[in-house]
C-alpha cells in the first residue's frame, strides 16, 4: 500500500511506497506555512486508509473466493472492487454530520474516501483538493494495473504483497525468468508478484526434483529431505508442495491454497476447522510424547507446531524463497550423484580455480536438465 505523511518543515504532503528494490516517494502537494499541520496529518492518515482498503481488493480478489452468491465473501469482495467507481464522488462530496448523526459506509473503500473528503473540507485549500483528487485516481489506477499483471510505475508495490490469486501474465513472466535462470534470478523478487512467481517456481521445483530423482533414485517427493543432509534447508514447505504436485494438484492450486490459508490465519480467521482438529490431535500426541522430556530436541519439536508452514506476515514471499531454495537443494543432491564429465583439469590451475570451474559447470549442466524437463511438462504450469 501507499503510505502518506507530512513533512512539517516543508509543509508538504508526501506519498511513499515500497518496491522490490527499496522505497520510493513523491510529493503530492505543498501548502502554505500557515496551514494546519494536524489537519494535514489527518488527511495523510485518511489517504493511507484508502490505499490500504484499495490494495486489499488486489490481495483478496473476488475470483479467489469460494462463491459469488449474494452476501457471500466473494460477493462482498466484488462489491468492494466496484466501489472504486464511486471514490471520486465520495472525495468530492463526502458524508457530513446532519442532525447529530452521520452516514457511515459499509464499504471500507468508500468510507475511507469519505474521510479523505472531510479532511479536505476542513483544510479548504483548493490546490490541495485538486492534487489529492489526482492522487487518489493514480492510486486506484495502480491497483487496476497490478490486477492486469502490469507491475510498472506505482503498481510495482504489488511485488511486496501476498495475493490469494495469481495473474496469468505474471506467472508467464516468472516462467520466462526461470527459463533464463532456473535457480531464480533477482528480477523474480523485484519485478514479479510473489504469488505468481511461486506458482512458476513450484513447476520448476518439480522439474528439478524429477531431474535429481533420475540421477539419485530417490522419489521426487524425497529429494529435498535428502538434500537437507548435505546442507541445512527449509525442507518442509518445498516437500509439501512436491507432494501436492505429485498427487496431481496443479502448481497454481498448490501455491494459492497455501498462501490463502496463511493469509486467512493472518486475518484471524480459522480457514479449515476439520484440518485443525486433525492437527490438534497430532499435536496432542506429540505433547504427550514429550511431556516429561526437558531436552533441547523436545523443546524444538513442541515449539515447532505451526498453524501454517508459511510466515503469515509475508506468506507468498516466504513460499517463493523456500521453493527457490528447494531448487538449489535439488542441484546439491544431483551433484552428489552425477558423473563428472569435466575430468581434463589444467595442471596449472589452483584448487580454488578448479573448484570454481566445476561449480559453474555442474550448475549449468543441472540447469540444462531442468529446462528440458520443465519445457516437456509445461502443460502442468498452464
Amino acid at each position: 500500500m501507499t503510505r502518506y505523511c507530512v513533512d512539517p518543515d516543508r509543509h508538504e504532503l508526501i506519498a511513499t511506497w515500497g518496491t522490490g528494490q527499496g522505497e520510493l516517494a513523491t510529493r503530492v502537494a505543498a501548502v502554505t506555512a500557515g496551514a494546519d499541520l494536524a489537519a494535514l496529518s489527518r488527511l495523510a492518515s485518511a489517504l493511507t486508509q484508502l490505499s490500504t482498503a484499495a490494495w486489499r481488493t488486489y490481495t483478496h480478489p473476488a475470483s479467489a473466493a469460494d462463491s459469488l452468491q449474494v452476501n457471500s465473501e466473494g460477493w462482498r469482495r466484488e462489491q468492494e472492487r466496484e466501489a472504486f467507481e464511486d471514490v471520486a464522488d465520495a472525495v468530492a462530496s463526502p458524508n457530513l454530520p446532519h442532525g447529530g448523526a452521520m452516514t457511515v459506509e459499509y464499504s471500507p473503500v468508500l468510507e475511507s474516501a469519505n474521510r479523505v473528503g472531510r479532511a479536505l473540507l476542513a483544510l479548504d485549500i483548493p490546490e490541495l483538493t485538486e492534487a489529492v483528487h489526482a492522487e487518489t485516481q493514480a492510486e486506484l489506477a495502480a491497483v487496476g494495473s497490478a490486477e492486469l499483471g502490469d507491475l510498472t510505475g506505482r503498481a510495482r508495490q504489488a511485488v511486496l504483497l501476498s495475493r490469494e490469486g495469481a495473474s496469468p501474465v505474471q506467472v508467464a513472466a516468472a516462467d520466462r525468468l526461470l527459463q533464463e535462470d532456473p535457480f531464480g534470478p533477482a528480477a523474480l523478487y523485484s519485478d514479479i508478484d510473489p504469488t505468481a512467481a511461486a506458482v512458476a517456481a513450484a513447476h520448476w521445483l518439480y522439474a528439478a526434483a524429477e531431474a535429481v530423482s533420475e540421477a539419485s533414485g530417490y522419489a521426487p517427493t524425497e529429494v529435498i529431505r535428502e538434500a537437507d543432509n548435505i546442507e541445512a534447508l527449509p525442507h518442509a514447505t518445498p516437500t509439501l508442495v512436491l507432494e501436492l504436485l505429485d498427487d496431481g494438484v496443479s502448481p497454481y492450486d498448490a501455491v494459492t491454497r497455501l498462501v490463502r490459508h496463511a493469509m486467512r490465519i493472518a486475518d484471524g480467521v480459522l480457514p479449515d476447522p476439520a484440518a485443525l482438529r486433525e492437527q490438534l490431535d497430532e499435536a496432542e500426541e506429540v505433547i504427550t510424547e514429550y511431556a516429561d522430556d526437558d531436552s533441547e530436541e523436545a523443546d524444538d519439536v513442541l515449539t515447532g507446531i505451526r498453524l501454517t508452514p508459511l510466515d503469515p506476515r509475508r506468506p507468498a514471499r516466504d513460499l517463493l524463497e523456500d521453493l527457490l531454495t528447494g531448487i538449489n537443494g535439488c542441484w546439491l543432491l544431483h551433484e552428489e550423484y552425477a558423473e563428472d564429465e569435466d575430468q581434463d583439469d589444467d595442471e596449472e590451475e589452483s584448487d580454488d580455480e578448479t573448484a570454481q570451474r566445476h561449480h559453474h559447470h555442474s550448475r549449468a549442466q543441472f540447469a540444462a536438465l531442468v529446462r528440458a524437463i520443465a519445457a516437456d511438462k509445461r502443460d502442468r504450469l498452464i
